[in-house]
């Protein structure tokens, strides 16, 4: 992260201090309140009982206040510290930004995906912490701790990688669990591609796979009737596959068509700016005119997309 002031002299210059800094809580002001029933909520529990059981694991973030020295403000933690103040803690280590960014921490903040959850737990229990000492200091069932412990089982090294990063739930790592290596890829593929990690999709990805590649053959039953031939299931999937590659070739132009719709909204305006043109275009094309109105008019590009939907 930088800040704006790299462009003057062309380095890049860091948003953190290299050294962290032990800060008197008593010092550190919160730029925001908590809401109400913060302190009563599931996550201030975690992270009261993570900190009882193992300290502190991500330092605050804190900025100096450059009017009162001595004093702080702080940027994200406001959790963290409310739980060390209730354990009467006077002192945290804190990272140092160098640029007031209250923006990225809350709103672009990255949660914890399932599998790298999974690989903290795997680690910690490798070091030889007990389950039941991590299932305290998350706030979970042991039960909880053992099965993020075991997620990946029976998961392809391949699609695992894939996901690593991906926000889904660990209900469809189970069904990926039921297909085989080479399916759970392919699987994973398809989600990444249209950007659909819920259940339901992993579920239709499931129900689309033939016998060979799952683990356990499906159950017939009295409904089957009513399931999907094998030849209607692989025209889904070559619509499928069609549908994704449309999508990835839209991802690879928006960026470029975009900045073409915004020159050429510029480049409507000027012209409508012009009285003679105007008045032409009033007296000869009038539904020419009407259409650039519409055009110059536009916000955003949300909006001009919302325009052409009414169209259709």
């Amino acid at each position: 992260m930088t800040d704006g002031r790299d462009e003057a002299d062309g380095q890049i210059h860091l948003a953190f201090d290299r050294d962290i800094r032990t800060i008197a809580i008593a010092s550190i002001l919160p730029l925001k309140s908590l809401p109400d029933g913060a302190r009563e909520s599931r996550k201030f529990a975690q992270v009261l009982s993570s900190i009882k059981a193992i300290g502190l694991v991500e330092a605050p973030v804190v900025i100096a206040d450059s009017k009162n020295p001595g004093i702080w403000f702080l940027l994200d933690g406001h959790l963290r510290l409310e739980a060390l103040k209730e354990l009467g803690i006077l002192e945290v280590e804190c990272l140092i930004a160098t640029d007031d960014d209250t923006y990225t921490y809350n709103k672009r903040v990255n949660r914890l995906a399932p599998i790298q959850e999974h690989r903290m737990i795997a680690r910690a229990i490798d070091r030889g912490v007990a389950a039941a000492d991590i299932a305290d200091a998350l706030g979970l069932q042991v039960d909880s701790v053992l099965r993020r412990f075991r997620l990946l089982d029976g998961i392809s090294s391949e699609a695992a990688e894939m996901l690593k990063d991906i926000p889904c739930s660990m209900t469809v790592i189970d069904v990926l669990r039921q297909m085989s290596a080479v399916r759970q890829i392919e699987a994973a593929d398809l989600m990444i591609g249209q950007h659909n990690f819920s259940i339901m999709f992993a579920k239709a990805i499931r129900a689309a796979t033939p016998d060979s590649q799952l683990v356990a053959p499906k159950k017939s039953s009295g409904r089957a009737a009513g399931t999907p031939s094998g030849q209607q299931i692989a025209r889904m999937e070559r619509e499928l596959a069609m549908l994704q590659t449309q999508v990835k070739n839209v991802e690879e132009t928006y960026g470029i068509d975009n900045l073409h719709l915004t020159v050429a909204r510029g480049y409507v305006t000027k012209l409508l700016a012009n009285g003679r043109i105007s008045r032409w275009l009033e007296n000869h094309r009038q539904e020419y005119l009407g259409e650039f109105q519409k055009i110059a008019e536009i916000d955003s590009i949300a909006t001009f997309k919302d325009g052409l939907e009414a169209n259709f």
